[in-house]
């Protein structure tokens, strides 16, 4: 009998030792699904209002992500460990790097995507039920969810493939049925039109990929759980592929499916795109109904960010005495300090956050922390060429190239037309350099 009084056998998808790669793939997909999706149409509306360059804003974020995801394929294959971007900077380039990088995930990385997407699930159902507080409902959704995957790898997986199965069909069956009772499609269309090119290399673009790329956020949620995940050398690459190719898809498919049933002035600006969407498609009571659907869709994104962040957490708890209480595990190896105090800080966000801002400086944020990892893909060819690599990046160098490129660009167009919240990113980066100098010192 193993940890925890389960009877399955190893390698089981609900074994209480290790995720299956089923288990990674539903983390990856429910990580990205989420608020971004949810939420990100609104704000592009303000500046772009073409619906090929909308439908382009998805496509070009998915391929982004996919290379993305395909050079942490090899970090992680090569580097298996737990800890996501804290194990690769830390040997790749120096264990300041990696410790800035965990200071990122513990501080913003996690907590406050997940606080944006228990944020948005309220926002939805306050929507339906305006007597309910929206924060109480967010504060409600982080508390349980930690409950539950602070007991046992069999209720965690149980939890998170049930909620992302969930996901999935509901989204599905979003599309198909506001396609077919919209009872007037909008005057749009797909093809590119005059202007368009124009577009998509401005800065308005560029800005507005940063939204995208939040809500692709996650693509890289399996490496954090890599320790965990039963043969990670050989299943790591296939797990983040279809996963992220797999939101790609559903992404391009909601996004349309909102412009094709709701006027664009309708969303523009607004939060609950969905729930918007869900009026016009479905009338006042269908688009209730989907309203709440709709926020049950962001319990697995909540789910999964409270599964996969409090590792990085326990990960930086076993390499620095000062943070030694986040990598105490219970009797069937799980954070259970980290998962609490994760959602104490995702709690503060609920409480103190604006929500746009917080969106805007935690795309940047990340989006350092991915191009210095993905850069260091090519360091670590060149300082470790007979290093065991069991998964080499299709593609090599285009592949990693791509992602940086685009990457770049948008980091740019954010300090440039958003600078105080690339300014908010960069302070929280000095901190954990500052943080990261004193805790050295104390060792």
């Amino acid at each position: 009998m193993g940890a925890g009084g389960n009877d399955l056998p190893p390698g089981s998808p609900l074994s209480p030792m290790k995720f299956s790669p089923g288990t990674a793939i539903a983390v990856i997909m429910a990580n990205m699904i989420g608020t971004g999706v949810f939420t990100s149409l609104g704000f592009q509306l303000q500046d772009i209002q073409s619906p090929f360059v909308l439908i382009m804003l998805w496509v070009v974020g998915g391929i982004t992500a996919l290379c993305g995801a395909l050079s942490y394929a090899e970090l992680g294959a090569a580097l298996p460990r737990s800890g996501g971007e804290y194990n690769f900077l830390s040997q790749i380039y120096h264990p300041g790097a990696g410790f800035i990088a965990g200071w990122i995930s513990a501080t913003i990385g996690f907590a406050a995507p997940t606080a944006l997407a228990a944020i948005t699930f309220g926002t939805y159902l306050a929507s339906v039920f305006p007597d309910l507080s929206a924060t109480w409902l967010a504060g409600a959704l982080i508390m349980l969810l930690a409950a539950a995957h602070g007991g046992s790898h069999r209720s965690s997986s149980l939890v998170q493939r049930a909620f992302t199965a969930l996901k999935v069909l509901l989204i599905l069956g979003f599309c198909a049925l506001a396609a077919g009772f919209a009872p007037e499609p909008q005057p749009i269309s797909f093809v590119p039109q005059a202007g368009d090119g124009a577009v998509l290399i401005s800065g308005a673009f560029a800005v507005a990929l940063i939204y995208v790329s939040y809500a692709f956020t996650g693509w890289n949620a399996a490496t954090y759980l890599t320790g965990e995940l039963e043969r990670p050398q050989q299943t790591l690459s296939a797990v983040l592929l279809v996963g992220t190719a797999g939101v790609t898809l559903l992404y391009v498919l909601l996004n349309a499916t909102f412009l094709w049933v709701a006027p664009i002035g309708a969303m523009e600006g607004k939060l609950e795109v969905g729930y918007i969407a869900a009026q016009h498609a479905f009338g006042a009571g269908g688009g209730a109904v989907m309203g709440v659907l709709l926020a049950l869709l962001l319990v697995s994104t909540v789910s999964a960010m409270i599964m996969a962040g409090p590792r990085v957490l326990q990960v930086m708890g076993e390499d620095y005495g000062v943070f030694r209480l986040l990598a105490r595990t219970n009797d069937d190896g799980i954070p259970t300090t980290a998962i609490y105090a994760q959602s104490a800080l995702a709690l503060f966000f609920v409480l103190s956050a604006s929500f746009e801002r917080i969106l805007l400086f935690t795309g940047f944020t990340l989006s350092v922390s991915a191009f210095v990892t993905v850069l260091g893909l090519f360091v670590l060819r060149v300082r470790q060429p007979d290093l065991a690599r069991p998964y080499r990046v299709l593609g090599y160098p285009f592949t990693p190239l791509v992602f940086l490129l685009v990457t770049g660009w948008t980091m740019t167009f954010i300090l440039l037309q958003r600078p105080v919240e690339g300014l908010w990113g960069i302070a929280i980066i000095a901190a954990g350099g500052v943080f990261y100098a004193l805790s050295n010192r104390r060792r």
